[in-house]
């Protein structure tokens, strides 16, 4: 069976680092056979927040549908300040609502995890070293997405990783990280 992939560039602006990771992972699975989506966070229509009863845009609707297609998501996106841009948190917070990602049972902390069956990558990129993100803050963005958000969800995360330094890094160390990512793409097909 042809693996579907949906692959979302969470950057506000186009032609980054963070849309050259995600061409390379799409090449990478495109090469083993699967079929690939992607959508920019730069081509969407700002979110204005979230509403629980609030129609959808139509850009998440299309993004909500290509999570629906998937059975595999993969999310890169830049490390500001701890976390994803504010523009990205605010599709996930309107996207990934109850009903569609989620719903709670009535009473008590249970919840069922309506994404279920989907594995997913993520590729973070930060001007903050991996060690010192790892050592000294210890790794807030990596456990967000792989806890917080994917497997609140029911998305298997298999690997979500951290580059960084960006603004340290040398043409061969950036050719490294579009090959590691391109190199995932292939696994995840």
């Amino acid at each position: 069976m042809t693996k579907r992939i949906f692959i979302w560039v969470a950057h506000p602006r186009a032609g980054s680092l963070n849309a050259a990771l995600a061409e390379r992972y799409a090449k990478g699975a495109r090469a083993k056979g699967a079929e690939v989506r992607i959508m920019h966070l730069s081509d969407m229509a700002p979110e204005t927040g979230y509403s629980e009863n609030a129609d959808l845009s139509p850009d998440l609707q299309v993004w909500q549908d290509n999570i629906r297609w998937a059975d595999h998501v993969m999310i890169v996106h830049p490390y500001w300040w701890g976390a994803m841009p504010a523009q990205a948190k605010a599709v996930m917070d309107a996207g990934l609502q109850s009903g569609f990602a989620y719903k709670y049972h009535g009473r008590g902390l249970g919840w069922d995890k309506l994404l279920d069956g989907r594995t997913g990558d993520a590729i973070i990129t930060a001007d903050t070293p991996t060690w010192l993100d790892t050592l000294i803050y210890r790794s807030p963005g990596r456990r967000v997405m792989r806890n917080q958000v994917m497997k609140f969800v029911g998305v298997k995360p298999r690997k979500v990783v951290l580059l960084g330094s960006i603004k340290l890094a040398d043409d061969a160390k950036i050719n490294r990280w579009l090959s590691q990512a391109e190199e995932m793409g292939a696994t995840a097909a």
